[in-house]
């Protein structure tokens, strides 16, 4: 595989729905356990908690090299805030409710929060800084939604009886956690914009039929959270991208309208085609992804290839049509900039001009390696 160039800017293009003359890679995420056997480094203790300056700039240099060598412009990076609450054990569903009633909502120390933030992810964003090759930037930031932050404290199972049995804890814990969430994120735009090239936070609202809770929910306390951290984004002048996983058709046209996000991220063939999210609303935001989870895992690596080329055989079906003025309320300084490889226009707008490609979900432990090559040579081969 021909050595790449990165370039942040692409990123930027497709998030901005302004063309590529091809079209860039992107993951959610790379599991480090994936990375250390293809570059044959141990970047997974070289980048734990614990491990020295020095060993995670090593570590971060080692893997985004790696990612920029074979076609990636950017570095996917985010700092969870479940890991303050339960460590995602709450969300997993593997601990108990933390928060029961109104005044364990009052009682919790939230102001302490954003310190408790910056305290254990400062070290990993410095070290991310320093390690990355010119050209590549990070996408990604202060992980987890709202959604997922709230079940963390309260699983999902006690969330749904704490919504019937106490709505005024319910409402107040939204408000508290969208609150923290948007100081954490406020401090972080303020110290670490410049090393991101887009943002984002992942937060799962749905599973394959359906979501995860009631369309009036999302619409009354997760949508507003959201719209609160884009437009701070977007005062950066920074792109805003949403992964969520799950049938959330019911609530697209309001998560776009409402908080005016500019690309979405992850797909499943057993949803929708990603062709379907790309006619669906390619002519407002960017879509991410395209490579099913299920193929990426069990096929081999020649299926991977064909898969693949399939995929991007359906986008050129919508190369054609129009696809109007975009919906974003920002305008990034980064992307006003030339770029040789933009391709679109603000007149000549097509649905695939915001489109980057890579698997539906994340490169996940249990992605074999070889597959996940096989995906980028296939993605830079035909795309």
């Amino acid at each position: 595989m021909k050595k790449h160039s990165p370039d942040y800017r692409r990123i930027i293009n497709a998030a901005l729905r302004k063309g590529n003359a091809a079209y860039p890679l992107y993951e959610h995420n790379v599991s480090v356990n994936v990375l250390d056997v293809l570059t044959g480094k141990d970047i997974t203790g070289l980048t734990a908690n614990e491990s020295s300056r020095r060993d995670k700039i090593e570590g971060f240099r080692t893997a985004s090299t790696y990612l920029a060598d074979i076609g990636y412009d950017v570095f996917p990076f985010e700092g969870c805030i479940t890991e303050l609450v339960q460590g995602g054990q709450g969300l997993m569903g593997r601990a108990d409710s933390i928060i029961t009633n109104y005044d364990d909502v009052v009682k919790y120390p939230w102001e302490a929060l954003p310190d408790r933030y910056f305290e254990r992810f400062t070290p990993s964003f410095e070290a991310l800084a320093e390690a990355m090759p010119p050209g590549m930037k990070a996408i990604g930031g202060v992980g987890n939604g709202v959604f997922e932050t709230i079940q963390d404290f309260v699983p999902m199972t006690d969330l749904a009886f704490l919504e019937m049995d106490d709505p005024d804890a319910f409402s107040l814990l939204w408000d508290k956690i969208g609150d923290s969430m948007s100081a954490i994120w406020e401090r972080f735009m303020k110290n670490y914009a410049d090393l991101f090239a887009v943002c984002r936070f992942g937060d799962d609202l749905g599973f394959k039929t359906s979501l995860l809770m009631k369309p009036s929910t999302v619409e009354e306390h997760i949508i507003p959270q959201y719209k609160k951290v884009v437009e701070l984004v977007h005062s950066f002048s920074k792109p805003f991208l949403l992964h969520s996983c799950g049938s959330i058709f019911q609530v697209m046209d309001s998560i776009i309208e409402t908080t005016r996000i500019d690309a979405k991220h992850s797909n499943e063939d057993a949803i929708a085609p990603f062709s379907t999210w790309v006619e669906k609303y390619g002519n407002r935001i960017g879509l991410f992804g395209g490579i099913d989870m299920n193929i990426l895992c069990t096929e081999d690596e020649q299926g991977i290839k064909l898969y693949v080329k399939e995929v991007i055989d359906s986008l050129k079906h919508l190369e054609k049509k129009p696809a109007g003025v975009s919906n974003s309320a920002s305008s990034s300084s980064d992307s006003s900039k030339s770029s040789s490889n933009s391709a679109g226009s603000a007149g000549n707008a097509r649905l695939t001009d915001g489109i980057a490609l890579g698997s539906g979900n994340q490169i996940a432990e249990y992605v074999p390696p070889e597959h996940f090559t096989a995906m980028v040579e296939a993605i830079r081969e035909f795309g």
